[in-house]
């Protein structure tokens, strides 16, 4: 709230002042002091005239109409009056003696009531002059008092009584009171039934504590009101409302109550407004505000929402507190007296004034303040005074005008201080209603007609520059008017929209509308307007252009009292028209393929009271009745401040408001951000709608759509807007658009195009008679092909007909129209026709068609002819069979590849008896089972029979040569084919009567069932065949069964019995039938132990490898001293793999006589290939071990002394020599050899071939070559199967197949002449072995073992 004046006379400090508004226009204010006079100012603070008194002034008051101001003072029985219209006082003698206390005009008539001190009345007339005294009205002075509607007069006198009396004086009521009465009020209470009842109900505030309320009419029920001690006094109250009452306490509470008699007594709001005192409240019920005082401030609250606080003023400065305060009846200006005296006036509500022109705005900030501001241009606002308050404002590109009733004051906008220059004031031959102003010329609208001038202008040329419109009054009255920078609109009663240039002022253009033109709104260029005419329509045309027509606004509200245009760059299509409540937006589209067209882009709510001035690319800007401006954002620009969390509902309206206004870029940027393809799709449709291709293109690049790319840019850079609308409007679907588009365009023929491409063969016709006669027989062909496919045969052959060009250029068009002529005669019953062109045509295909439709027509032997012609042979078979005409079937049969047709052919020939042919048919058509039963029922021919079921696997046909064999009492074939065609149970019983039980065994296979398998062991174990019972009872898992049958067959020498024991033992996993095993195997049954290698075999079946180990060791013992070594060798071989294979750690013995065996054999490979010396090494290394070689003792010493001799070892041969001769080997020496190696012994030759050394594969110290456990680290090292020497880890290879390693050099060689692993005996080739340069995990394999 701005404070417009503060009143302060020296002759007021320090006292309370009593001051009263004008009534009605609030022109004036009244204010006294404690001085003998009363001062009256006008609303701006000056002061018009003093009243001097003899005394000093105890009351006031103003008549209903504000004219009349009546005073009475102190030490006086007059009564002053001042007329305000004239400036005059008078005085009336008040013929009374005694002083006056009280005075009050009525609020309907002239009446004035005056109170004295001594409780008299006197009631003047001022119309009439009569008075009216009443004496003894009351006891006591006279201190308050309230006139009613119906003229009541309620007085309160300081005797403690309330008197009710009507306008002549006369008492109707009085009653006593519990204290002194203040306030006094007329109201009408609320109440349920709505009674004409009037001012009815006098409140009154008694003691400051009670509020009484009391009925004229029932004056028994009087109702008072107390209220919580902690509130203090009543200060001040108002009636408001429908029956409301607002209470300020002292304490600063402020309280509202209901006097409904359902809510009497109840608190409705209550607030503390003031820490420490409220003094007055007041309520202004123009506004719909309250306003409490105290502690130094004011509170403003809303009546409909008290508890919304509109305003607080702080007043500092007042230290002795605030007094009373009161609103002007308009509740523009709020004053307030304090108690030291001052008179403070705030401005709380203010005219909206307000006028922009582009984007600069000036708008009445105070009763005597113009403001022009623009804000977009960054100019610093200019705040001009004014010496009137004005009625309108109108401001220019450099001018601001104001005024009111028939002068405007001119001032020029200036870049120096202060912002303006006053020009002028102009008076005009009216009251203006309006004004525009431009650069130059200002227009005034007064009385029906505009008066157009210059602003600047010399005196003397100012009748030149000057002219009223319009020129004749027979034209109508001008109701509007708008002034852009080159052209004056203005809008007619009768109608008429006419555009003026200003700078010769000639009339440009004119529209006549229906009815009269209310408001005119032209844009900033002045190229459109927007018009409301007296039906509340808006309307949009274009002055340039007066041919196109002018539009309706759709949904235009019938409330909008104004239209702005969009100010910003790019936004010259958009405006917004506004009411009290709602601003609607609205978008011209001015090249769609629709044509133009104005929508309706949606709606943003208004605050109460906001007027809009101006828009800039969806920022409105309005004006407040606070005198500021505020921003209004518009909701359908929301998509310029999108936030980033925005969700996908929301993108897609902000995507659909940015189309609506025509801002792809925007809505480009909106899809890339977040679209999904809804939005891109949305994007394309409206680029196309708006005709924008370039935009289309990019659109639709982005989103993926390559047709509708390569579309539009087959179309792109076509200048005839209607063909590239109609190519527009097609791509959006709409064809009939499209039609018309085109067909206004520069080439019509395109219509008959999309008609031909989209099927639409009825228009296409239509269009191809009026474009393209040429193109008839084509379309005709089409449409014939659409209509014979939804069944319209007769206008099909109509259009076929009519198809027909008759020239060889389109020999293949012709073909096929005579095709359709030919299957629409068969279909419209004209068989022969039909049948003859189909015949004479040379498709074979139409002959197929043909076939199928006379077919389909129980037509079969023309429809067969027609099959054989087209060489379609399985049909025309097929339905020669319908016909049952053999003959022709069987001439067929060869070209003949259906089944289906061989299957009825061969059916009929065995029906005729002619079998062969049958069995053949019967072939061809792959039904084996009829084969099959020709072949054995009828041509008694097996062999085909068993053949045919041998290959196909057929079941009912293996049934047949079963049933075929039995009849022969040939069983074994018989079961043979009852087991192929699974009929198990009888092919077992079969068996079982003729004792073929083995035979179906055999058959059976592995395809047999756990029951098949336990019915063969049980009646195996009937006739006591334990081997074959026990393997039975082995494949149906009844393993304690099979034990049992294999441990009771008699010991053969392959002990096949055994092996499968062990085979069920392994399989069972049962450690019963293991022992039970076990006992048999070592003898404890029978007393007879068996080999050993049963055992062996029991623990590898068994997966228990040590134990399998141990005994491998014993078996390989015996092989050993039975002197099989490569028995022995395998053994230990297999064993060593699996345990390896387990992850076993393999024994040192199994490795060591291993190792020893190995050794063994490779002797004789090397002594084979002439190896002497790594010979001679591998027999050192046996002789230090013979005793592991009992049997061969003496052959192999031999051996050792001879290879030793050989390699140029003579002291080993030496040793070994000795060896022999001791006396248990000296007679099994081979004669042949006996005398040499005597003589060795007898001339010992000691000499030795030093053995080469070689570095230890783990710690590389220099060993022999043949020793195989290091004395440096004390490691077994890994030895070379194909030289028995130790490995080496730069020539380190292994056998793929088991894995045993060999230096690469020595492996190669060896494979050279041998073909096999010396280890595990596995053929093996040069190429299979490689060399492995890095063998450290062979050697960790190696450590771990040990």
């Amino acid at each position: 709230m701005k404070t417009v004046f503060i009143l302060a006379d020296k002759a007021w400090v320090g006292s309370s002042l009593l001051y009263q508004w004008q009534n009605t226009l609030g022109n004036y204010i009244a204010v006294a002091g404690q001085d003998n006079s009363v001062k009256i100012f006008d609303r701006h603070g000056h002061k018009c005239t003093d009243l001097n008194l003899p005394g000093r002034c105890v009351g006031m008051d103003w008549d209903k109409d504000g004219d009349i101001l009546a005073v009475i003072a102190a030490k006086s029985s007059s009564i002053y009056l001042w007329d305000a219209s004239v400036n005059k006082t008078s005085q009336i003698d008040g013929s009374m003696r005694d002083q006056m206390s009280f005075i009050l005009w009525s609020k309907t008539c002239p009446l004035l009531a005056v109170g004295t001190v001594k409780g008299n009345l006197l009631i003047y007339n001022q119309q009439t002059s009569r008075k009216i005294p009443v004496l003894g009205k009351h006891t006591k002075k006279i201190t308050c008092g309230c006139w009613s509607t119906q003229n009541l007069l309620a007085l309160g006198s300081e005797d403690n009584t309330l008197s009710i009396s009507n306008s002549e004086g006369d008492t109707i009521r009085q009653t006593m009171l519990r204290g002194e009465p203040t306030e006094i009020r007329f109201s009408a209470m609320k109440t349920d039934e709505r009674s004409a009842q009037g001012e009815s109900t006098v409140s009154v505030s008694v003691d400051k504590k009670i509020l009484m309320l009391f009925n004229v009419n029932d004056p028994e029920n009087r109702i008072e009101l107390a209220f919580q001690p902690h509130y203090g006094k009543i200060m001040s109250y108002r009636w408001y409302g429908d029956g409301y009452i607002l209470i300020g306490f002292s304490h600063g509470y402020l309280v509202v109550i209901s006097t409904h008699i359902r809510e009497i007594g109840q608190e409705l709001y209550q607030a503390h407004n003031h820490k420490d005192s409220l003094t007055s409240v007041a309520i202004s019920s123009s506004l719909n505000k309250a306003a409490s005082c105290g502690d130094n401030s004011i509170k403003i609250h809303e009546l409909s929402d008290l508890k919304d606080i509109s305003n607080i003023v702080q007043l500092d400065d007042e230290t002795k507190g605030l007094d009373q305060l009161s609103w002007t009846d308009d509740g523009q200006l709020l004053a307030l007296s304090t108690q030291k005296g001052t008179l403070h006036v705030f401005l709380t509500k203010l005219p909206i004034l307000g006028d922009s022109f582009g984007t600069r705005l000036a708008y009445l900030t105070s009763l005597l303040e113009v403001t022009i501001s623009n804000q977009v241009e960054g100019e610093s606002p200019v705040a001009i005074k004014v010496d009137i308050e004005p009625t309108f404002i109108a401001v220019g590109p450099y001018h601001v005008a104001v005024g009111m009733n028939n002068r405007a004051w001119f001032y020029a906008l200036v870049d120096h201080e202060p912002g303006f220059n006053k020009l002028k004031d102009i008076e005009y031959l009216g009251t203006i209603a309006n004004m525009c102003l431009n650069s130059d010329y200002a227009a005034a609208l007064f009385e029906g007609k505009v008066q157009l001038h210059m602003i600047e202008s010399k005196d003397q040329e100012e009748k030149k520059q000057m002219k009223l419109f319009p020129d004749d009054d027979r034209k109508g009255r001008i109701r509007c008017h708008a002034l852009t920078a080159d052209f004056l609109y203005y809008g007619t009663d009768s109608g008429n929209v006419v555009c003026v240039l200003v700078e010769d002022w000639e009339t440009v253009s004119s529209y006549s509308h229906s009815v009269g033109v209310r408001k005119v709104f032209p844009d900033l260029n002045g190229t459109r307007l927007v018009f409301i005419d007296d039906k509340n329509g808006g309307f949009l045309f274009s002055p340039a252009n007066a041919t196109a027509s002018c539009f309706e606004l759709p949904n235009f509200s019938p409330t909008i009292t104004g239209v702005l245009w969009d100010n910003w760059h790019a936004d010259r299509g958009v405006f917004v028209a506004y009411d009290d409540d709602k601003v609607y937006t609205y978008a011209l589209h001015k090249t769609t393929i629709y044509g133009p067209q104005v929508v309706l882009a949606g709606s943003t709510p208004l605050l109460f009271s906001q007027k809009p001035l101006l828009l800039y690319n969806g920022e409105l800007t309005c004006q407040t009745a606070s005198g500021k401006t505020s921003d209004v954002a518009l909701s359908t620009h929301s998509f310029l401040k999108r936030s980033s969390g925005t969700t996908t509902d929301s993108l897609s309206e902000q995507l659909s408001q940015a189309l609506m206004l025509k801002r792809f870029h925007e809505a480009l940027d909106l899809c890339k951000s977040a679209g999904c393809g809804t939005d891109w799709a949305e994007l394309g449709k409206a680029c196309l709608i708006h005709m924008e291709v370039e935009l289309a293109i990019q659109v639709y690049c982005m989103s993926g759509n390559v047709g509708m790319v390569l579309s539009l840019q087959s179309i792109q850079g076509i200048e005839d807007v209607n063909l590239l609308a109609g190519h527009l409007s097609m791509f959006l679907d709409d064809y009939n658009l499209a039609q018309d588009l085109y067909l206004s365009s520069s080439q019509p023929i395109a219509a008959l195009e999309m008609r031909r491409d989209l099927l639409h063969w009825d228009s296409a016709l239509m269009l191809a008679k009026r474009l393209a006669e040429d193109q008839i027989p084509f379309i005709s062909k089409e449409y014939a092909v659409h209509l014979e496919f939804i069944g319209d045969y007769v206008n099909a052959l109509a259009h076929y007909e009519k198809g027909m060009t008759h020239n060889n250029i389109f020999q293949e068009h012709d073909e096929a129209c005579q095709a359709g002529v030919a299957r629409m005669s068969i279909r419209m019953g004209d068989i022969r026709r039909g049948a003859a062109q189909a015949i004479q045509h040379p498709s074979r295909v139409l002959k197929k068609e043909c076939g199928a439709i006379l077919e389909s027509m129980k037509q079969f032997s023309e429809a067969a002819q027609l099959y054989e012609k087209g060489q379609y042979y399985d049909k025309a078979a097929s339905v020669y069979i319908r016909c049952k005409n053999w003959a022709k079937v069987g001439e067929l049969l060869p070209h003949v590849s259906a089944p289906k047709i061989h299957l009825q052919y061969a059916k009929a020939k065995e029906a005729d008896g002619k079998y062969k042919d049958a069995a053949q048919a019967y072939e061809s058509a792959k039904d084996w089972d009829n084969v099959i039963r020709v072949l054995l029922d009828h041509l008694n021919n097996p062999e085909d029979a068993v053949r045919i079921v041998r290959e196909t696997q057929s079941i009912d046909g293996a049934k047949m040569v079963a049933r075929f064999f039995l009849r022969l009492n040939d069983y074994g074939s018989a079961i043979h084919f009852l087991v192929l065609s699974q009929c198990n149970d009888e092919a077992f019983q079969l068996a079982q009567q003729h004792g073929q039980m083995a035979v179906y065994a055999d058959i059976i296979g592995s395809e047999a069932t756990q029951e098949d398998y336990q019915s063969i062991a049980l009646y195996f174990e009937g006739e006591k065949k334990h081997l074959q019972a026990g393997k039975f009872f082995q494949k149906c898992g009844q393993y304690s069964r099979a034990l049992k049958h294999f441990l009771k067959c008699p010991n053969t020498d392959d002990n096949l019995a055994i092996e499968m024991a062990i085979e069920t033992v392994g399989q069972a996993k049962d450690s019963s039938l293991t022992n039970q095993l076990i006992d048999y195997l070592m003898g404890e049954s029978d007393g007879m132990p068996k080999d050993a290698k049963y055992l062996f075999r029991l623990y590898m079946a068994l997966q228990q490898y040590r134990e399998a180990a141990r005994t491998a060791i014993i078996i390989a013992r015996e092989e050993q001293c039975a002197g099989n070594y490569r028995n022995a060798h395998d053994v230990l071989f297999s064993m060593y793999t699996e345990l390896q294979a387990q992850k076993i750690k393999i024994p040192a013995e199994m490795a060591t006589n291993l190792m020893i065996l190995h050794s063994y054999l490779l002797v004789k490979l090397h002594v084979k290939r002439g190896d002497h010396l790594k010979g001679a090494r591998m027999l050192i290394r046996v002789s230090n071990n013979i005793s592991k070689f009992p049997a061969h003792v003496v052959p192999i010493l031999t051996s050792a002394v001879i290879e030793c001799h050989r390699a140029g070892l003579k002291n080993s041969a030496f040793s070994f020599a000795a060896m022999l001769m001791r006396p248990e080997y000296r007679n099994e020496i081979d004669p042949k050899y006996r005398k040499k190696i005597e003589a060795m012994v007898r001339r010992p030759d000691t000499s030795e071939l030093e053995e080469e050394t070689t570095p230890c594969p783990f710690c590389g110290s220099q060993l022999p070559q043949n020793e195989l456990l290091c004395i440096s680290c004390k490691n077994n090292l890994p030895y070379c199967v194909a030289t028995g020497r130790h490995m080496l880890t730069e020539d380190w290879s292994i056998c793929p197949h088991c894995e045993f390693p060999a230096l690469y050099s020595q492996f190669i060689l060896l494979l050279e002449t041998e073909t096999a692993c010396p280890m595990c005996s596995e053929t093996l080739s040069v190429k299979q072995v490689k060399k492995i340069p890095d063998c450290s995990k062979y050697l960790k394999m190696a450590e771990v073992d040990q």
